[in-house]
Parts: structure tokens; C-alpha cells; sequence
């Protein structure tokens, strides 16, 4: 089988794990990065023996090159996007997909008449604790579901936010808190529920309004697909980064998922479900650990077309609906459809 070659466009902080993916993978090569910053670029290329372009359209003119990893800004999804797939190149990008439906659209138009595949990072699907949820829930172990509450507690700081000034602002991020942190959040209770009907949200800004644009907090109830209810609150505003807190109130009980452990409780039995794997130290415990199974699972479907086993466009552009929703919501006070 040829080996496939990548390159990753955007040397921030997540990139780290993408080349440890790529490079752990035997099927695949690390051919080149893209880096604006020409000392950083050249260190790296250097540490990974791989190629360097400051320009990824000039990366794109290198025909060896199979997928493109978009780690960049948000603002620069739509673009690297919309180029790989023009030249041919398979991608596999960060979430959020774009900045917003509208992109999205766009680059639904340009999947249609593209030959190649986009897959989006949504990788806390893919933690043993997620599994399991997904999979009692589709067999109804446990009877209806009642209700799905999250609650996202992080800390980002205005330094944060001034190390990188396109953070916190609608015109680079999309927004802040709900489009860059709590997106994975979204997207796991409307996965679980089958999807989301509609929603009735509100942004605030208030520890961190003078760091970003956009908001700092945010709170939701929605009407999911399967009849629950969804509760919903998130904000960068705790002085830790506490792992999610999610519980799922069934008929006959409770599954909750606490410090990275999965429980079923009923009365006062209590009984261990799954374990999500602390993440090693270079990266953030709150990250979760499924990059490279989100990746390798990408890779595999390219190599096997039939296999479609990734996150593609349609279902990524839930989260991001969820998203302007609760603004929308919040400026109208109105419930929204999505």
C-alpha cells in the first residue's frame, strides 16, 4: 500500500498532535509544514525532517502531498480548505469547520466537485466514556432519556487572549467560549440525542470583557431529537480547567461522567461504566486523548473509500448551528430552530 504523505498548515499548539499522529502512523509521512513565522517554520521542519513552506499554496503545488492538516486560525478554514480540496488534496481539519453556516456552505458546494475527502477533528467522540454513552443509548439499556445535562468549567486568562489577538473576536474566531471551547461539548449531547430541535440561549461577557470581543460564559436549554431536554452551561471564567461534567438522566437511571470516569447510578448503587485516559502532559488534560484515533480512523477511510468512519461536513455543522443559535437566542429571547 503507498505510503500517504502530509502536511500540516499551522504550527499552533494542537499541530503537536497531529504530527505525533502522523508520524506514528506506519502507513503515513510527514512531508512538509506551513508556517508564517519563517524561524519557527525552519526549527520545526528541521525537528520533524520534513519540509517548510511559509506559503500553503505553494505546499499545494506539491504533488507527493495526499492530506492537508488545517491547523490554522479560524479564519483561515474556509480558505485552506477550499484550496486543498481544488488541488486535489484530501483534508482533515480542526473544528470548528468555519466561522460560520454560511462558510459551510461553501464548502459543501466545493465537496461536491471535489474528489477528495474533508474530515473534521471532533475526536471526543472517540473517548472509551463517549463510546459507551453512544452505545447504551442507541440500545436503550437504560429507557428513555430524559434529559442530558453539560457543564464546562475552564480557565483562560487575558493573556491568552493578547498572545493571540484573533482569540475572542467574531471577525477571526467566530466568537469565543461556545465556537473554540465548548463546541466538543455541543456536539456530544446533540451526538447522543440523535440531534437538536431547537434551543433558547444567553451570552455573557464579564470576567474576561476586556480581553475579548465576544463572550466568556454561555447558557442553553434545547429541545433534543429524542425528546430530552438538554441543560447547558460553559464558561472561561474558573481559575482551573476541571474535566467536563456530563449526566444523562435516564428512566431507569443515572450515567454520569465525572473526573474522566463514567458511572451508572440507580438509588444508591453505583457502578463503574468506562475510564477516558489522562492525557500524557504535553497535552492539555481537557483535550481528551483521541487525536490520533480521529486521525488514523480518517486515513483508513482514505485508504478504504468504502469505510466512511470520520466526522464529515454534515455532521460538523450541527455544533456550529448550535452555536449561532444561543447568539441568535440570546440578542432575540426567543427559542430557536436549528
Amino acid at each position: 500500500m503507498k505510503t500517504t504523505q502530509a502536511a500540516v498548515v499551522g504550527c499552533g499548539a494542537i499541530h503537536t498532535l497531529h504530527v505525533e499522529a502522523i508520524q506514528s502512523n506506519p502507513a503515513c509521512r510527514l512531508r512538509a509544514i506551513v508556517e508564517t513565522d519563517s524561524a519557527k517554520g525552519h526549527l520545526l521542519a528541521e525537528r520533524y525532517a520534513c519540509r517548510y513552506y511559509a506559503d500553503y499554496r505553494e505546499m499545494l503545488c506539491d504533488t507527493e502531498i495526499d492530506v492537508v492538516h488545517v491547523c490554522t486560525p479560524h479564519v483561515a478554514h474556509k480558505e485552506v480548505i477550499l484550496a486543498a480540496l481544488a488541488a486535489g488534496k484530501h483534508v482533515f481539519t480542526e473544528k470548528p469547520v468555519a466561522l460560520n453556516p454560511g462558510e459551510v456552505k461553501d464548502i459543501k458546494t466545493a465537496l461536491k466537485h471535489a474528489t477528495s475527502q474533508l474530515g473534521v477533528c471532533y475526536q471526543n467522540r472517540l473517548n472509551p466514556s463517549s463510546q459507551k454513552i453512544k452505545s447504551l443509548l442507541e440500545a436503550n439499556t437504560y429507557g428513555k432519556v430524559l434529559s442530558i445535562k453539560a457543564v464546562l468549567t475552564w480557565n483562560r486568562t487575558q493573556d491568552y487572549y493578547a498572545q493571540s489577538p484573533w482569540r475572542g473576536r467574531f471577525a477571526t474566531e467566530g466568537g469565543s467560549l461556545l465556537i473554540n471551547q465548548a463546541i466538543h461539548t455541543l456536539d456530544l449531547m446533540q451526538w447522543f440525542a440523535g440531534g437538536v430541535e431547537s434551543l433558547k440561549g444567553v451570552v455573557e461577557s464579564s470576567f474576561l470583557s476586556n480581553a475579548t470581543q465576544a463572550e466568556d460564559t454561555a447558557m442553553a436549554n434545547m429541545q433534543l431529537a429524542n425528546g430530552a431536554r438538554g441543560i447547558f452551561y460553559a464558561t472561561n471564567c474558573h481559575t482551573t480547567d476541571s474535566p467536563l461534567f456530563l449526566e444523562i438522566h435516564c428512566e431507569d437511571g443515572l450515567l454520569q461522567l465525572h473526573h474522566n470516569n463514567l458511572w451508572f447510578m440507580t438509588g444508591e448503587e453505583k457502578s463503574l461504566l468506562a475510564c477516558d485516559e489522562i492525557p500524557r502532559e504535553v497535552q492539555k488534560c481537557y483535550w481528551g486523548s483521541s487525536h490520533q484515533q480521529a486521525i488514523n480512523h480518517f486515513y483508513h477511510s482514505i485508504q478504504t473509500p468504502d469505510n466512511h468512519n470520520y466526522v464529515d461536513i454534515h455532521q460538523a455543522e450541527t455544533s456550529l448551528r448550535m452555536v449561532e443559535a444561543i447568539y441568535q437566542s440570546s440578542i432575540t429571547r426567543n427559542w430557536i430552530k436549528i
